[in-house]
């Protein structure tokens, strides 16, 4: 933590000459003429641990003057795979494929995932993405039974101890036919039971329509969001995601609705792609892309230099109005080898991997204000007066600068106060892999 941050009162306290992204405020200073950067210049109140007034910069009076380091509010990371995480030292990928991950993860799952592996291993992601300054995460759990009845209520316990600190949804992670006979309704029962969201993995498949009419109705049933895994491959012939859609239509279940990856979406002729983007405003169904993961797995071929980055249509997507985010997915597992669940490190990357500059524009809501509102946060992911003072503070002053360095020395402030921001070491996890 920087030293200048360390005595910040908590009663009332100024931030003065901060930047922040203009598309993250809101309110009377929403508006304003940003700079080239499209960042604003503003002086930033807090009063008992929430954001009290934002101003044009000097006109708060005297304060704490942070000379225009970035100030961003606290991201949000709305797909994550926290069950699977940091296995890698026992489940390493041989051949970083995908289908090598599958099964991968299948035999771990089958010898070792016991609720104390599943916790320990959840609890540790959960230490280094507050760390890090993430304030929520929806994870996927894979609920293939018997798992689902072990990671359920570990999930379950941690949302609890979490609450105040990161905000928790869980999403059943199954393929499409498992939802065809009596286990599905069981699954669907044990979603609902714990508030989660209902998610499945559609196989392209005869039966397809048929397992997404089914899937819809137990989620319509049961009132539940629905969180899909959809078309991870750089197959042109994917169509599970037009699937999805005109199914959503088929059954009356319009909005709320979330697909992640939709890789194949890049591989597509334009004339398909725009009726594919029709059907997803129609649908009202949001897209995040896992851009770390997909661009380690996807195109990967031993003794070949990969040709496609793996990333879905973001840009596209956005200029349509779908609304669209990023998010870290998989983190030391046989999905992806890396990561630290830091969603600063994935924005840096995203935009690196997916052109998303030249202007920055909207894409800081992309891991922030966007998913947050999918996720019902209320005023969290944006600069808002009221809202809570959780806020990250770079070291950086602009665009080039945040983006350029890990910005380690980051300051997280949660509530107006500055957190302890070490990082667990991996050795405290070595006891589950002896």
């Amino acid at each position: 933590m920087d030293p200048i941050f360390a005595e910040l009162p908590f009663e009332r306290c100024v931030l003065g000459r901060v930047s922040v992204p203009a598309c993250l405020v809101e309110g009377a200073f929403e508006g304003a003429t940003p700079d080239r950067d499209g960042l604003l210049l503003v002086d930033l109140e807090l009063e008992r641990g929430r954001l009290a007034t934002i101003a044009p910069a000097g006109s708060l009076g005297a304060g704490l003057d942070l000379a225009r380091r970035m100030v961003w509010p606290c991201p949000v990371d709305i797909h994550t795979h926290l069950d699977k995480g940091h296995i890698w030292p026992r489940a390493a990928n041989p051949d970083g494929s995908f289908w090598s991950a599958l099964e991968t993860v299948r035999a771990d799952r089958e010898r070792h995932w016991t609720a104390s592996d599943v916790r320990a291993r959840m609890a540790f992601g959960l230490r280094c993405a507050f760390a890090q300054g993430t304030c929520a995460i929806r994870t996927h759990l894979d609920s293939i039974p018997p798992q689902a009845e072990i990671s359920w209520p570990v999930f379950a316990e941690l949302r609890a101890e979490w609450a105040g600190r990161i905000a928790l949804q869980a999403v059943s992670l199954a393929m499409s036919e498992h939802y065809r006979g009596p286990e599905g309704r069981d699954l669907a029962d044990l979603v609902a039971a714990h508030g989660g969201i209902l998610g499945l993995v559609p196989l392209l498949d005869p039966a397809l329509d048929a397992d997404l009419d089914r899937f819809f109705t137990l989620a319509i049933e049961r009132g539940l969001e629905i969180d899909c895994h959809v078309d991870e491959s750089l197959d042109p012939g994917a169509r599970t995601l037009d699937h999805l859609a005109r199914a959503a239509l088929r059954n009356g279940c319009r909005g709320r609705i979330l697909v992640g990856h939709c890789c194949s979406l890049s591989t597509r002729e334009p004339a398909e792609v725009a009726r594919t983007i029709d059907l997803l405003l129609e649908a009202g169904i949001g897209v995040v892309s896992l851009p770390m993961c997909n661009l380690y797995l996807q195109d990967r071929a031993a003794g070949r230099t990969p040709r496609r980055r793996g990333v879905t249509l973001l840009h596209e997507l956005a200029a349509a109005g779908v609304p669209v985010m990023l998010a870290s997915d998989n983190c030391r597992d046989p999905f992806y080898a890396y990561g630290d669940h830091d969603l600063v490190e994935v924005f840096r990357e995203g935009v690196r991997i997916a052109h998303l500059d030249h202007p920055i524009g909207l894409w800081p809501r992309a891991v922030s204000r966007t998913p947050a509102d999918w996720m019902g946060l209320g005023p969290s992911g944006r600069l808002a007066v009221g809202a809570p003072a959780d806020l990250v503070i770079f070291e950086g002053r602009s665009w080039s600068e945040v983006l350029s360095r890990p910005e380690s020395g980051r300051t997280v402030l949660r509530a107006g106060r500055p957190i302890d921001r070490r990082l667990p070491s991996y050795a405290e996890l070595d006891f589950l892999f002896a």
